[in-house]
């Protein structure tokens, strides 16, 4: 279910193209500013996570077949790994394209935040104005990825606890549920550094308030904190600021929910 979920976005075209313009556009800024390499470095280690995280579903899949079917490999055991390695794959290449773009937001706050101290006060208000478009462009690009992988995320919740259930007495339980799990830590991964995002640009006014441009530039400085403030500036999910509390409140509500739901069907 999860996968034809992803699917959704690349049907549209026009989401397609905004993607493709927004990874042109964190290209041109990194070059722009100079930390490409940074940006570079920052990304590899990203895509080794989440390749790491796709063959770990995939071995933890052909080993739960292994156990179930002492070795023997049918027709049917072969197409369901095939598919569970392709549906994986499908999951979680979505969740690094939004995964590289979330980085690269970071790496540009974080760039801004090293650049600012040797940056005229005056020119402070324009350079974040312009880092704040980039920031809103980027997120909704990916906004309705990020939106289908947490209806996936929604959804393997509930199946992960009926499979827990269902697998108590088989014999080799943990392998079959390794699959899931891990594609439910790359989209929990991809929100917590989206929520990352806004924390981020939270901090930049107490660090440019901390900062001394010389003398007769406090009224200028002080304009600039509570214009920077006024912006709010993060990664926006269809206008809804994404912040490390709202993932969190997320995650525990939806638990919850599920939980009790779980436990009326298990008493009834």
């Amino acid at each position: 279910i999860g996968a034809f979920l992803v699917l959704m976005p690349f049907m549209l075209q026009q989401h397609q193209k905004s993607v493709e313009e927004t990874f042109m556009l964190l290209q041109g800024v990194s070059l722009e500013r100079s930390y490409e390499d940074w940006q570079l470095r920052q990304t590899r280690w990203d895509c080794a996570v989440f390749v790491l995280l796709w063959l770990g579903a995939v071995g933890s899949t052909a080993l739960s077949h292994h156990f179930a079917n002492d070795g023997l490999w049918t027709a049917q055991v072969a197409l369901h790994f095939l598919l569970t390695a392709l549906f994986s794959c499908v999951i979680l290449s979505l969740a690094y394209s939004a995964v590289f773009v979330c980085r690269s937001l970071r790496i540009m706050v974080d760039a801004f935040c090293c650049d600012v101290v040797q940056t005229q006060l005056g020119d402070v208000a324009h350079i974040w104005n312009l880092t704040q478009a980039v920031l809103r462009k980027a997120s909704t690009a990916v906004e309705s990825s990020l939106l289908v992988l947490c209806l996936v995320l929604a959804i393997s919740v509930p199946l992960f606890l009926v499979d827990v259930s269902g697998l108590a007495g088989a014999s080799a339980p943990i392998p079959s549920l390794l699959p899931g799990l891990l594609v439910t830590c790359g989209s929990l991964y991809l929100l917590f550094l989206a929520a990352a995002v806004s924390e981020q640009c939270a901090q930049v006014p107490a660090l440019i308030n901390a900062i001394s441009f010389g003398d007769g530039t406090d009224r200028v400085r002080q304009f600039t904190v509570d214009y920077i403030t006024s912006s709010a500036a993060g990664f926006y999910v269809f206008d809804m600021r994404l912040t490390t509390e709202r993932v969190v409140k997320f995650i525990y509500v939806w638990c919850l929910v599920v939980m009790g739901v779980l436990t009326r069907l298990a008493a009834a």
